[in-house]
């Protein structure tokens, strides 16, 4: 999944809301690194300003927000939005969880990138934002 030339891929995953339950997100950061990929998992209970102000911080190539409560309609256009104050356009923001088909429509519509629902390979997951950051992000 890297370049030796290149910087790993830096990926934010995070927990938005009072959602409690993080062993999807636990499981994803740890693929995304067996696949090479830097991972900042912000934990439990963020708010979508953290979780972007995070992303500035550590410079990250995508987010990926598991949401499991059913605050996906607020969370993901919330972060997007604040995304695109911020200028953060080459920033893919990703993720999975509950979220049935026609919301992910939806989100798709304000730029939100793929969505995950659970039991997707691990690896499909990795593939997507490694391709995603070769075609969208120059480093």
């Amino acid at each position: 999944m890297v370049n030796p030339n290149q910087r790993p891929i830096r990926v934010l995953v995070a927990k938005v809301g009072l959602d409690g339950h993080d062993r999807g997100a636990k499981v994803i950061a740890s693929a995304l690194r067996d696949a090479g990929m830097e991972v900042i998992y912000t934990g439990l209970r963020q708010t979508p300003e953290m979780v972007v102000n995070a992303a500035m911080q550590e410079d990250v190539d995508a987010i990926g927000v598991s949401i499991l409560s059913g605050a996906h309609m607020t969370v993901f256009p919330k972060i997007i939005a604040l995304m695109k104050e911020n200028g953060m356009n080459d920033v893919l923001l990703t993720g999975g969880g509950i979220i049935p088909d026609a919301d992910m429509q939806d989100l798709y519509a304000l730029g939100v990138g793929k969505l995950f629902p659970p039991g997707t390979h691990t690896q499909e997951i990795a593939t997507y934002i490694a391709d995603w950051t070769k075609e969208h992000r120059e480093f």
